[in-house]
């Protein structure tokens, strides 16, 4: 029989996303876990793997296409099948049984009603705003109406219906451009032309990546559309200066991507339901310096002082294994290997790929995993699982010259430790002023996962294989 495929919900709580590429085309024989597409997400590319077997008989949904999750984007047959098969099963898809009737569906508000309500939804989740109760009253739509009201109904208060002003038409309303609806949403919220875009997907099609790198033009008092006198708004100026053009200020306004929303989501959550508690180390990385020096010298691949880091992690939490835990709603999450998150910084923001199996990988192949990784998140070509799991983090800025910082943890992990440069100063050693090279380390930790001392006994043991660098290979 004949399978529908669906879109699945790549991310908790996610109501649509987009078809990125399919990596199969129409006629293909499907085997079970072949992957089909990838799809975007906010942070992401998932590779999306078939469930069943078969002959891949129709696409659905084009490149660049954005649909909601659980909607059809395409069919895989069955041996023997015919395309009336497939037909009679679209046909029962979209009967009025299949799906709401149009009659009685709800109307579907615009793609900025639904960002709004994503976004407060997501804050309502981490505790940011209250729920509204379903008895509530509609929020009020600030948007001019598409009409004025009928004059009978107008208050003799109103301005009349011909000095009402109207809402400027969409930019991208034009239905001959060609253009999947994740892009022009996206349009709408950079406030980007399409019209100036160049595609770079089949016919010429406009995705998103040809977003990517465009700056919206500066928004002026002038190109502020009105609003409404149905629904008034009022804005206080300063009593001592009259009204200036904000352009007199000289800034830009830059929208928010999709990454950097799920960016300030993901840490206003971590800082405001996580209890934090720090403890900072400095450590002696003389004997460190020395062993890279050496091995560096012979080995095909350069090891780095953060390749020592991330081993030295990895070491100190099968010392201390009640730090290599996460917090759950039911239990405390305990686990046999070290899977740590390495933060990198790209041009939309931070990522945190996840470097799986840490205590069981050397030096070299550390550094190499890391590399491509990194690389790979520049790049935007994460797979989603690749950011997922993991029970402690790495952030190291050193490289910028940082003394030390406090990092935020990233949920449900345990710690991060942040990392600072390494330094020459003044230290004393067996009773005498010598010059060392130190770095300060500070570990961030969830409190209802580790006690202050099992942090401090991991930091202990950190600084134990850091300054004593050969006990991580042996």
């Amino acid at each position: 029989m004949a399978t529908i495929v669906r879109m699945p919900e790549v991310l908790a709580n996610a109501t649509e996303a987009a078809i990125q590429g399919w990596l199969v085309s129409e006629g293909d024989s499907i085997e079970v876990g072949q992957p089909l597409a990838e799809i975007e997400t906010e942070k992401a590319m998932v590779e999306f793997n078939s469930e069943v077997a078969g002959v891949l008989v129709r696409l659905l949904v084009g490149e660049g296409d954005s649909v909601d999750v659980g909607a059809p984007i395409g069919v895989i047959a069955a041996p023997g099948e015919t395309d009336v098969d497939v037909a009679a099963l679209l046909a029962g898809e979209n009967s009025p049984t299949a799906t709401p009737s149009s009659d009685t569906a709800p109307p579907v508000p615009d793609d900025g009603a639904t960002a709004l309500e994503s976004e407060d939804s997501h804050a309502a989740a981490a505790g940011d705003l209250p729920s509204a109760p379903p008895s509530a009253a509609p929020a009020i739509d600030l948007r001019a109406p598409a009409s004025p009201a009928p004059a009978a109904a107008a208050p003799a208060s109103t301005v009349p219906a011909s000095a009402a002003p109207t809402s400027p038409a969409p930019a991208d309303s034009d239905p001959r451009r060609f253009a999947s609806p994740l892009v022009r949403r996206l349009a709408r919220e950079r406030s980007l032309d399409l019209g100036a875009v160049v595609g770079s997907g089949p016919n010429g099609r406009i995705v998103r990546r040809d977003l990517d790198g465009l700056v919206a033009p500066a928004v002026t008092a002038s190109a502020i559309p009105a609003v409404s006198a149905a629904r008034p708004v009022v804005v206080a100026a300063p009593a001592s200066s009259p009204a200036t053009p904000d352009s007199a200020y000289g800034f830009t306004d830059i929208p928010h991507t999709g990454m950097r929303r799920a960016i300030a989501r993901r840490l206003t959550e971590s800082k405001s339901s996580v209890p934090h508690f720090y403890v900072t180390a400095d450590c002696r990385v003389d004997r460190l310096l020395a062993l890279r020096a050496e091995i560096n010298a012979t080995a095909p691949r350069k090891i780095s002082v953060n390749d020592f880091i991330v081993k030295a992690v990895a070491a100190a939490l099968l010392d201390v294994p009640a730090a290599n835990a996460t917090w759950g709603e039911e239990s405390t999450r305990r686990y046999e290997h070290v899977d740590l998150s390495v933060a990198v910084s790209t041009e939309g923001g931070l990522l945190t790929p996840v470097l799986r199996g840490v205590d069981s990988l050397s030096l070299s192949a550390i550094s190499a995993a890391i590399a491509d990784l990194a690389e790979r998140a520049r790049a935007g070509k994460l797979r989603q699982q690749e950011l997922e799991g993991g029970s402690f983090a790495v952030s190291n800025l050193g490289m910028y010259g940082v003394d030390e910082f406090s990092a935020i943890l990233n949920p449900p992990q345990s710690g991060i430790l942040a990392v600072g440069a390494a330094k020459q100063r003044a230290v004393v050693e067996d009773g005498q002023l010598v010059v060392g090279t130190v770095m300060t380390v500070t570990l961030s930790a969830d409190h209802r996962v580790v006690d202050g001392a099992v942090a401090a006994e991991w930091l202990s043991a950190f600084v134990r294989h850091i300054e004593n660098p050969l006990s991580m290979l042996i």
